[in-house]
Parts: structure tokens; sequence; C-alpha cells
């Protein structure tokens, strides 16, 4: 069948309904019909799956589309069968069939009828379903998400790396598609080798996204506050932030709930009807903000979505742009916002610690490219751009100062000769360093692998001396972006001199270095987030002021001062002065009952403090906390209630003993009563009982080492821990 024989766009318009193309789409879709192999690295959103599902609609035979996500094909087939008069113009092939469904599906494709048979690549290892296609007329095979294939793509996985092998037993010359919407120079390089198709047709779209903005500030400890002010700013609009873990997703969710914000969480621990209940509220407005980990929204086609924050840095750049692309689908802003601190890379670190060497070696290396894009201070935009291999045009690119880098630009430096010295040593070293250890070339420091090469022996060696490692490291970013220096693709990291570096080595120019930012635990580079400038400290003249109000109130209520608040509370009202009764509540072990019965001389207390010293109360200081363990508090409650063995309870929810009095000893301490008179009247007598109320009575402290040690061991830590919680009860609550 000829492409002339055929008009693709009224195609176009008779299954899908559009009357244009976008982007590539025409130039490929033509390519495929033709029966050339194809290779497309198409963004999320350029519409990638057209690209096969048109071509597969209009040739003889059956297109085998391979795609590693069951939930996608599912997607995809309903799309199809809705656009045909034939429910069986695609169908799914996978472990989830039983022996009648295989059967429709092997009958459909024999009768003519399927177009599109969507498999996971474990699917085609079964001997029977590649001896069935073999009798079959096959017009393609579609390898989606293709950079599975390769190690260096985000998501690998082994069961792809057959492909070529199983292809070649259905049948030799079977043209191939393969499709991918993140691939680097180094995966696309791997997909066209893996895939045997070395002379494929490419088609690249380009990976620029001008109306996203890009913004990176420091992870601190107050992250959640100042997420709950971004959404705050952003009222009624929809967004998705995403975090690693399932625990940090559904804390997150609650934090955000208990502050007015309509969240709901997103994981692979919910079962499937919750997770479906809270897409479906997502797509349907019913929510704004998903917290989700990286399951959610793949084939998810929301277009609105205004903003996309990282809570936890991702482990690939791969993935940031992938889930970034989910922000502003329809050309409008797109706020993608990300939260940066070292402790996370080296926490993924740690996870990768059990995986095989040359495994962690990738992991590492795709790690140190998410580091150089958080703390570059170069445009985040041509940043992303060179990862997948593109140039960003200043002159004609779309979207040039949308990120934090170019709208607040950090000083520059003039930097020709270090360029100069850091391409010769890349010239002089046989170019076989990666970034890390040509950085120890420069400042003198030996390894193994330096050794090995007598590089320490070089009269060049530590010829960068004069300035730190982290300063070459910036270089060697800011001149890879700037193309004087590429990675080589066989051994990557390995960096080469372009011709472009070996032009500026024999004649060099300008060359304006900006300073990378600097994240770490004292910088305050970014956002101010606690008004008194540094970390978070305690106000200490506040803190002393709350210590006497603490006292005269105690001796007022003929009660020990830990009976009123404990000095964790108190020192938290000295960080975010609090001046109402309800923020009071979001002080650390304050509840409810707690701030009204003690709280209001407290306030007023700190309202004059505020006033009288000009204080700028942080806003996101006044952030409501939400005890993630509440459901396990109602439960204790309830079952106290119950006057349930204290034992069984603990054990009920799988905790020690240690921990469960740890969780009674929070309800209590923030105000709610728990009678457990019936578990104490078990473990000690009267007398025993009397002689501890008094203790704590009369005492100033309510440490339990200093308990212990008055009674000179009489009582164990566990039986103190205990009568403290009736004590609290009956006293304070």
């Amino acid at each position: 069948m000829s492409i002339a024989e055929i008009d693709l766009h009224s195609a176009l318009k008779k299954y899908f309904g559009f009357s244009e193309f976008k982007g590539l789409q025409e130039e490929v879709i033509k390519n495929v019909v033709a029966g050339n192999n194809t290779f497309v690295i198409m963004p999320t959103g350029g519409g990638k799956s057209l690209c096969y599902q048109l071509p597969a609609l209009i040739k003889d035979g059956t297109a085998i589309v391979v795609s590693p996500l069951i939930a996608l094909m599912k997607n995809q087939v309903d799309a199809i069968r809705a656009v045909s008069e034939h429910e069986g113009v695609a169908h799914v092939l996978n472990s989830s069939l039983n022996k009648t469904e295989v059967k429709r599906v092997k009958d459909d494709i024999t009768n003519g009828i399927t177009k599109l048979l969507y498999v996971a690549p474990e699917s085609l290892t079964k001997e029977e379903y590649v001896d069935f296609l073999r009798t079959v007329k096959i017009s393609f095979m579609a390898v989606d998400e293709a950079h599975c294939i390769s190690e260096w793509g985000h998501d690998f996985r082994p069961e792809y790396r057959n492909l070529k092998t199983i292809i070649k037993r259905i049948g030799d010359d079977i043209p191939i598609v393969g499709l991918t919407a993140t691939a680097t120079p180094k995966v696309q390089a791997d997909i066209l080798k893996s895939l045997g198709m070395p002379n494929a047709v490419t088609f690249k779209a380009s990976f620029n996204r001008p109306n996203l903005y890009y913004e990176v500030r420091p992870k601190t400890k107050n992250v959640d506050a100042d997420i709950i002010r971004f959404v705050k700013q952003n009222e009624g609009k929809s967004g998705i932030i995403y975090c690693l873990s399932r625990k940090r997703v559904e804390g997150l969710a609650q934090v955000l709930q208990v502050n007015g914000i309509k969240a709901v969480p997103y994981h692979a621990g919910l079962d499937a009807k919750t997770r479906v209940k809270h897409q479906d509220m997502f797509l349907m407005e019913d929510t704004d903000v998903v917290v989700a980990t990286i399951a959610f929204g793949m084939g998810i086609d929301k277009p609105d979505v205004r903003f996309v924050i990282h809570h936890d840095i991702p482990k690939s750049i791969e993935s940031y742009y992938q889930e970034t692309g989910r922000a502003g689908r329809d050309g409008g802003e797109g706020h993608c916002l990300a939260y940066y601190a070292y402790k996370d890379i080296e926490k993924l670190e740690k996870f990768m610690a059990g995986k095989p060497v040359a495994e962690q070696e990738i992991g590492h290396a795709l790690l140190q490219e998410v580091v150089a894009f958080a703390e570059t201070s170069v445009s985040r935009r041509k940043f992303i751009l060179h990862y997948f291999g593109e140039e960003f045009d200043n002159e004609t690119g779309e979207g040039g100062d949308m990120d934090d880098n170019v709208r607040h630009p950090k000083k520059q430096v003039e930097a020709q000769d270090d360029v100069k010295t850091l391409l010769e040593t890349v010239s002089k070293t046989n170019e076989k360093y990666k970034a890390k250890d040509l950085v120890q070339v420069l400042v003198g420091n030996s390894n193994a692998l330096i050794s090995s090469h007598k590089t320490d022996q070089q009269p060049f060696f530590g010829i960068g001396k004069s300035k730190d490692p982290r300063y070459w490291m910036a270089l060697i970013r800011q001149v890879l972006v700037a193309r004087y220096l590429k990675k080589d693709i066989e051994t990557y990291g390995v960096l080469r001199l372009s011709e472009l570096g070996q032009e500026f080595i024999k004649t060099p120019s300008s060359f304006m270095m900006a300073e990378d930012h600097v994240f770490d635990e004292t910088s305050n580079d970014g956002i101010v987030t606690n008004v008194k400038g540094g970390g978070a400290s305690a106000d200490e003249k506040l803190m002393k002021m709350l210590k006497d109000l603490r006292k005269r109130n105690a001796k007022k209520l003929g009660v020990p001062p830990f009976v009123i608040f404990q000095d964790p509370s108190l020192e938290d009202m000295s960080l975010k002065y609090p001046i109402t009764i309800e923020e009071l509540n979001n002080v650390h072990g304050v509840g409810e009952s707690k701030a009204k019965k003690y709280g209001k001389d407290f306030v007023n207390l700190i309202a004059d403090y505020v006033k009288d010293n000009d204080i700028l109360r942080p806003e996101d200081m006044v952030v409501k906390s939400t005890g993630t363990n509440s459901a396990i508090k109602l439960y204790i409650i309830q079952n106290v209630d119950r006057k349930l063995p204290l034992d069984d309870i603990a054990e009920s929810k799988g905790m020690d003993m240690s921990k469960f009095i740890k969780e009674m000893e929070a309800i209590v301490f923030s105000g709610t009563k728990l009678n457990i008179d019936y578990w104490i009247d078990d473990i000690l007598d009267e007398d025993q009982q009397e002689e501890i109320h008094d203790y704590f009575m009369e005492t100033e402290s309510d440490k339990i080492d200093d308990a212990i040690e008055e009674f000179d061991g009489d009582y164990d830590d566990e039986e103190l821990r205990l009568y403290r919680i009736k004590f609290m009860s009956e006293v304070a609550n």
C-alpha cells in the first residue's frame, strides 16, 4: 500500500476527529506507513501514541504494541475501541486473561479485526503466543516507553532486553517503531542498538516546554509550611505533589487537609478502588491537589495542572522531566517547584546499596546529574535541554526567562583562564576521566584510578589547587552546557573535548561563570525560612518569660509546672509566637482542651511580647500540624475506654510496650484524659501509687530518669511512665 493511496488527513479526521497533525506526527506516520524502521523521541503530551495508532488502523495486519504498564494499555485499548465500530479492533494480551478471553483475542486477530494488540514484554516470552503470532500478518512492532530497554533509562526493565530476539522469532522483516518521551543521547544510542535498528529514521521533537517555570528551593525543616503557603497562593488551581515514600504521601496529604486545602493521597499501597476514586476526584476537580508517589500521572491526561511540586528530589533528570511535564499541557502556566537537600541524595544512594555494582554506578551517575541540576546557577531550561542533547537558541528559543536562575541571577566572574586550564587538563590526561576524578587531578588529590594512570606524577597535577573542588565542579557543569566539553556515549560520564573546546584552547575568549547555589544545613540560599535568620531556634528571652509565667500559674493552681505545659511545648511557642488559642493548638504537645484550659495567659504574654519587640511573625510558622497517627490515637482512646489490657492494644497495632506508652503519653500530654486506673491497680498497690503521686506533685521535673534515681530503682521505667500518664490525666487534664 503506497502512501499516495492513503489520505492521512481524512484518516486522522475519520478515526480521531482532528483536522491537523501536531508537530512531527505527520512525518513520523508517513515513515511508519512506508514500512521503515522508525525511532520517535517525543516529550510527554506531544501526541506520541497517535504515531503508531493511526498507521495500525490503516495498514494491513495487526500491529503489536509492547508497553510496560497494564493500566496504560487498558486506557489506550478503551480509547481505540471508542473510535471504531469493532470492539475487537484493539486487544490486550497479558497474564490477566483467562483461556476463553485468550481464544477470543486470537480469533479476532486471525479474522483481521484486530489492528492493535497491546502486550507486556513478558507475554512475548510465552511459546504459545510466539507460535501463534508467526502464523498471522504483523504490520509492525511498536515498542512504547523504549527507554526501558537501556540500563541508563530511568525505568530500566531487564525483560525489554530480549525484544530484538523475540521480534526476529516472530518474523525477520517486521518493521520496528521505538518510542520514548525521555531519552538522553546515551539512551538513544542504546535503544537503536538493542532493537537492532541502527539505520532507523529518527524523529526528535523539542524537549523545550516554554510555559513551564522551573524553581529549586532549599529543603528545610519548614518544608511543609512552605508547601502550604505556595498552594494557598495558588488557591483553586490543580497541582500534583510528588513524595518518594507512601508514609510521606499520607502525612503531607493530612497536613494539607487540616490546613484547609482540598488534597488526597495516591500511592500503590491504597486499594484499587480508592486510587481510582482519588484519580477521578482530581480529574473532576473535586479535589485541588494530589499528593502522590511516582505511580501517579502515568496516562493522566489533565491539561490544566498548574503546578508540580517535588517534596523529594527525584532519582534522575528523566524522572524529573517526565513528572514536571504533567504541568501546563494546555500551554497555560505551569510552576515546577522542587525542594533540594543533599541529605535526600544520600538517602537515595543508601537505597542502592544492595544492588549489583554496575547498577549502582549508573544510579550514582544519574543522581549526580540531579545534584548538578539543583546546584547549578545556569538557566535550568538550558541545563535540561542540554541533558537531552538539545541546544537552546537564545535568539528564537521560547521561555528563556522561565526559571529562578535566570530571573534571580547569581554573581558572575570572568573564568577564561580557568576554562583554558580545565580543557587543557582534559586534553593532557587523554580524555579518560569523569568529572569527579578530573576535579581531583586539578586540586591535586590522588586516588587509585589517578595513580594507576600515573597522572599524579605529571607536572600539571594540582594545577588548580588554589580553588576548591566545588568551584571546579561548578565550572565543569557550565562548560558542558556551553558545549566545550561533552560526555562520551560509550563510557558514559567520561569527559571529552568538543571541536568548540579545541578551538577555545587555541583562541580563548571571555567566559563568565556564575557561582553555584550552596544548599547546606547553614545555608540561607533561596527562601528565608525563619524570620530571625539562620535555622529555627527558640527565642531565649521569650522562653524565660514563658517559664516564669508557667511557674507562677503552677503555684496558683497548686500543681507542678510541667502539668501546665512541658518544656518542648514552651520551646515551640517561642518559635511560632502563637497569639490566639486557635494558633496555640498548633504548638507541639498542646491539644485543644489544654490550650483552652491553660493557654489564655500564655497567648496574651506572647501577643504583648510580639508587639513590644516589633517581631514579624512568620506566617509559615503557624501551620496546623496533624497527628499523622491520629487513627492510632483514636484507636487507643477507644480501647482504653473499653478497658482492654494495654499489652493487647499494643500488640494489635504491632507495637512494643515502650512505643505504645509513648503514643499514650502524646495523647495525655496534649490534654486528653486516658483513664488507665484498671491497669495501674493491677501493677501497683495503693501505697506505691500514693508514693509516686506525691513525688510527681512535689517535683519540678517530670523526667523519668530523675524519678528512677529518687526511688533508688524501686520502680522500673515502664511503671513510672504509666503512673505519670495517670497523674497527668487526673491533675493536668
